[in-house]
């Protein structure tokens, strides 16, 4: 397996530090048009105490690329759907253990930034981890271990990193972590699927969240089947930017040089937010979403 695929392997190695072109910024998509409440006379009825309003959440955002991407349409939707207190604070080409207190310069995140250190800052309601789970010892705090050099070892340190990481956050404050699952790797589906395992295993251990975002970008019926384009959904036909092929009824997911990014602006060696209207980006940041709502 590993001949065929050595050159998108080395592509994707570089497309993990970088992201969309941050010329522009991007802008907040329209929302759907509400349904106008009907006018009508009634006897008022008898007074009733008024429900418990719903606090609105506190959320943080922390991951790799993908999360670097997402970032601002992930806080776009949690505050126009949940008026949700966001802060976000990815770093492209990272892995979990790359925000495990302790990992010094061993990682690529600095100490400021580590989850315990920004759970124990800032005191969120959740703590959004979205990681498609680097396989290739990019980064130095990995050991060198690879998935494709050793895929056990691979898995048993990913599941040990998710633990540790579980086992700071929980210590430094109350918040609930949501993990992301992460959709199909034309290279190597399975080892999504186990990574996406890990984590609803380890959400069921510390009574946490999962995030199916990941679903949100596969083709019905076939979860770890990869695709570049999907039908469009009910929102994408009614908001034609986010509906790139409606001739076709379909819409783009990846950009035809970068099966792994959402963005569909091209990469740059500069990490920023998708600076264009992505319909896989929006997908994600609604599964997300609510996950959240879901579960307030």
């Amino acid at each position: 397996m590993r001949r065929p695929w050595v050159v998108g392997v080395l592509l994707a190695a570089v497309l993990l530090g970088a992201c969309g072109d941050p010329a522009s910024e991007p802008q907040d998509a329209p929302p759907p048009e509400l349904p106008r409440a009907s006018v009508t006379t009634q006897q008022r009825a008898p007074a009733s105490p008024s429900p418990t309003p719903v606090k609105a959440p506190s959320v943080l955002y922390l991951g790799d690329s993908l999360a670097m991407e997402a970032q601002k349409v992930v806080g776009q939707e949690l505050r126009r759907e949940l008026r949700a207190t966001y802060r976000s604070a990815p770093y492209s080409g990272t892995t979990l253990c790359d925000y495990l207190e302790g990992t010094g310069e061993r990682s690529l995140v600095p100490d400021a930034d580590k989850a315990a250190v920004l759970v124990r800052r800032q005191r969120p309601d959740f703590v959004v981890l979205q990681f498609w789970g680097n396989a290739w010892g990019y980064t130095p705090c990995m050991d060198g271990i690879t998935h494709d050099a050793s895929p056990e070892t691979y898995f048993k340190r990913y599941a040990a990193d998710m633990k540790r990481l579980t086992d700071q956050i929980s210590a430094a404050g109350e918040a609930r972590i949501v993990w992301v699952l992460q959709g199909p790797d034309p290279i190597t589906p399975d080892r999504v699927r186990r990574v996406n395992a890990l984590y609803e295993k380890q959400a069921a251990a510390s009574g946490d969240l999962v995030a199916d975002a990941g679903e949100a970008v596969s083709a019905a019926g076939a979860r770890y089947s990869w695709v570049q384009y999907l039908p469009c959904t009910a929102y994408e036909q009614e908001h034609a930017e986010y509906c790139t092929q409606p001739g076709r009824d379909r819409t783009a997911l990846h950009r035809d040089d970068d099966y792994l990014h959402f963005c569909l602006a091209p990469t740059t060696s500069t990490p920023k937010p998708c600076p264009v209207r992505s319909p896989g980006i929006l997908r994600i940041a609604q599964a997300i979403t609510e996950a959240i709502r879901e579960n307030p």
